[in-house]
């Protein structure tokens, strides 16, 4: 097995040229080639969700067949390569690769083509300190029957040495192109366009550690697949979409919550910075989220109440049109394009993976397992002594708690696969938790209402003939959602004894 390990940068077609003549690449060794790759599966997918892209590739004459790991966005996957014969899969020469497990004569019937790639491929060879690396230029497309996909990208590809020559070769590249992180490999978006889900949104993967891992491996495993859902919602965020929006935020959620979990490894100027960007971006996607689900979930449900809540319908669908907008004009700027590019080298090599303090080289070096093990029975602990007071918490309190929750449960997921513990104590703890953040996030909605209701009743610089309709409307949704406090605040309680009777799958 090979290990592949490589950067993605999305380029404009125009600038493509721009890469290949900069001047410390014009002395390098190129080839320009021709790529037609077919990607197999079955009809119902079965590689895909076994985590695993097979494809046969000619280049001229030859038929090189490659089995890959589906990353997810992981900067390092796992790759098998082998010359075979025919256009079709050989699978007896995948015998050393994941397909091997589910390699059959039945499977190998099953097999088809799903989609194709064609690309004109310029591979140039650079020595970079003491690495060896491949820049491959592509230009082509990606086509799943009559339906197609641009590509215009850079992979820069660690063939022997340091990954981190990686990252300082796309800071290179960036600082003259402006190019588009993407960790979407073309197997991504090739199923993406056979299953017609472009621009749909893109909930989170599961992420798989090796128990073998450093801390440090594993911050970087979990950040590159909570970057990977970011940037895979992107065209649904465009197209207005609000799952795609609500998946943008649990990405930015997942990755704020991984800096937090693993924060003894970020006392770094670098990692503030990551940190404020993340929720900038955050915040420019509240609005659309926030309003969408207001209408939805408090106030259509109460449209026949009286005939003033299709006035306050009517503008809580407005400001949330507008904050599509924003998050739109969000994501299509330079701003948007720099915390991508920046999170992803801060990922892969930013100060926090090389620094020799030892206070923090020494936590990063640590078997992730023992980490995992600390940190989630610390907030386990916090989260079921807070619970145990839980009404005599403010609403800034109760806020800091569901927070709390939130990164606990975000803990759980990241670190599942490190742990032998049972499934059922797996399920019942993620179940539980998931639970409680919704009491919690509905106990949370009721106080912004409030203030929603607030600033309708009191807006008085604004003139708005329809503000005292818009006004009873809300008093009758915060109404509404008042008479529900006790109950939420006793289903909570209730749950957290549970949570501190539930057994911990990670000891």
């Amino acid at each position: 097995m090979a290990e592949e390990i490589e950067f993605k940068l999305q380029v404009p077609p125009e600038a493509l040229r721009t890469v290949r003549q900069l001047p410390w690449l014009r002395g390098a060794p190129a080839k320009r080639a021709k790529l037609v790759s077919i990607y197999f599966d079955t009809s119902k997918f079965k590689l895909r969700q076994s985590g695993i892209v097979l494809r046969v590739r000619r280049v001229g004459r030859k038929r090189i067949q490659t089995v890959k790991t589906a990353g997810d966005g992981a900067f390092a996957r796992g790759e098998w390569e082998a010359a075979i014969k025919g256009d079709r899969p050989d699978l007896a020469a995948a015998q050393d690769s994941p397909l091997s497990r589910l390699a059959s004569a039945r499977l190998g019937r099953k097999l088809k083509p799903v989609f194709e790639t064609v690309m004109m491929r310029t591979a140039i060879q650079v020595r970079s300190g003491n690495s060896d690396i491949e820049i491959a230029i592509d230009r082509g497309e990606i086509r799943a029957g009559r339906r197609h996909e641009s590509v215009s990208e850079v992979e820069i590809e660690l063939k022997k040495g340091d990954p981190a020559e990686i990252s300082r070769l796309a800071k290179r590249i960036a600082e003259v192109v402006p190019v588009r992180f993407d960790p979407r490999a073309k197997a991504d978006r090739g199923y993406a366009l056979c299953v017609k889900k472009v621009g749909t949104a893109v909930r989170a993967a599961d992420i798989v550690l090796d128990r073998r891992m450093t801390t440090g491996e594993a911050f970087r495993a979990i950040g590159f697949s909570c970057l990977y859902q970011l940037c895979a919602n992107e065209q649904g965020v465009r197209a207005a979409d609000s799952e795609s929006v609500h998946q943008m935020r649990v990405s930015l959620r997942r990755l704020r919550a991984a800096m937090s979990v693993f924060k003894v490894l970020l006392q770094d100027s670098e990692s503030e910075a990551i940190k404020a960007e993340l929720k900038w971006l955050t915040e420019q996607l509240g609005p659309a989220r926030d309003f969408d689900v207001f209408v939805r979930e408090s106030v259509a449900p109460l449209s026949a109440a009286a005939s003033e809540m299709g006035v306050l319908q009517e503008d809580m669908e407005a400001r949330r049109d507008e904050g599509f907008r924003g998050a739109r004009e969000a994501i299509d700027g330079e701003r948007y394009r720099r915390l991508v590019l920046n999170v992803a080298l801060w990922l892969a090599n930013g100060a926090w993976s090389a620094t020799t303090d030892t206070l923090k080289a020494v936590p990063r070096e640590r078997p992730a397992t023992a980490f995992a093990s600390e940190v989630l029975t610390a907030r386990l602990g916090k989260i079921v002594k807070k619970l145990r007071k839980l009404k005599q918490l403010d609403v800034r309190r109760r806020h800091k708690l569901r927070i709390g929750i939130k990164k606990l449960r975000y803990a759980t997921e990241f670190f599942d696969s490190l742990f032998d513990g049972g499934r059922s104590r797996r399920k019942n703890l993620a179940d539980l938790l998931e639970e409680l953040q919704e009491s919690l996030g509905r106990l949370n909605d009721f106080s912004v209402h409030r203030e929603l209701a607030g600033e309708i009743v009191h807006r008085g610089k604004r003139k708005d003939r329809r503000r005292p309709e818009k006004a009873f409307a809300m008093g009758i949704v915060t109404g509404n959602e008042q008479a529900q406090f006790n109950a939420l605040i006793d289903s909570a309680i209730k749950t957290g004894g549970r949570i501190s009777k539930c057994g911990q799958f990670w000891v």
